[in-house]
């Protein structure tokens, strides 16, 4: 049995599955939240930028652009890590213990850093979490409740939900992948023995004549003009003298031991020649 048809053997567990399923969940949460961030970036850059107006940060750096960049950016990192683990779901589903433990990796940075965001966002942070707290600038309370006059109702609810179910839908596929159900799916799996088939060699065991299987070695061909060795087939008795009979005499040989007249053996019931008639 080999490794290939092993694998597809092993049936893959429920909370596999469950698992590169939530991994998809957190994608799709993570692409929903930067199409709402890319909607309402005209209305969060206008709101920033008439709120760092004329302050003394802002005359040595635009505030409302690396605001908005830092939204941004964010949006578009945390997309591609999530597609990355969609990816890593569907090795997962094929036992690739690798993308297992690359999975637990950028999943716990990814809890993280979302866990602190979603922290922020439910005390009333958000957007205005990156104002400056110092000089003339406004504070980041003001900023977030000019954001939420500015833009439609129903976008911090919607963002702050997208946000929770990504991170609980991660920490639970990251779980699902630590149970015991799991280990046994993504375990090695041992090679089985199988006994070995009629006719067909031992493994490790070399053939030999004789035994099932094993061909037989032909005859060498002769080599022209080589004399041929005694007891071959066709090789002439010495002294030209017939062959030998299988009971140890030269038939027709008088004198040799084990040999009569007429080439029959002693104790035979055979009887020999008839004698002429005396006249």
């Amino acid at each position: 049995m080999t490794e290939s048809s092993q694998a597809s053997a092993r049936t893959r567990p429920g909370v596999v599955t469950t698992s590169t399923y939530l991994l998809w969940l957190f994608a799709v949460t993570q692409l929903i939240g930067l199409i709402i961030t890319l909607a309402t970036l005209g209305t969060v850059s206008e709101v920033l930028d008439e709120a760092y107006r004329g302050t003394e940060a802002n005359g040595v750096q635009n505030l409302a652009q690396i605001t908005t960049f830092i939204a941004i950016g964010g949006a578009i990192v945390m997309l591609l890590l999530a597609v990355v683990l969609a990816v890593l779901g569907v090795f997962n589903n094929r036992g690739s213990n690798g993308a297992r433990i690359t999975t637990w990796i950028l999943g716990g940075i990814l809890v993280c850093c979302l866990g602190g965001n979603v922290l922020t966002g439910l005390a009333g942070g958000g957007f205005g979490g990156t104002g400056q707290t110092t000089g003339d600038a406004p504070s980041p309370e003001e900023i977030q409740r000019r954001l939420e006059e500015a833009l439609p109702g129903w976008v911090t609810p919607v963002t702050t939900l997208l946000a929770v179910i990504g991170l609980l839908s991660l920490l639970a596929a990251l779980i699902l992948l630590a149970l015991p159900k799991a280990n046994e799916f993504f375990r090695k799996p041992k090679q089985a023995w199988e006994p070995p088939v009629p006719g067909a060699a031992y493994p490790g065991h070399p053939q030999t004549s004789g035994e099932p299987g094993y061909p037989q070695t032909p005859g060498y061909p002769q080599a022209p003009g080589q004399p041929q060795a005694p007891g071959q087939p066709g090789y002439p008795a010495p002294g030209g003298q017939p062959p030998s009979s299988p009971y140890g005499g030269h038939q027709g040989q008088p004198g040799q031991p084990g040999a009569t007249p007429g080439g029959e053996q002693p104790g035979s019931d055979r009887p020999g020649p008839t004698p002429p008639p005396v006249s």
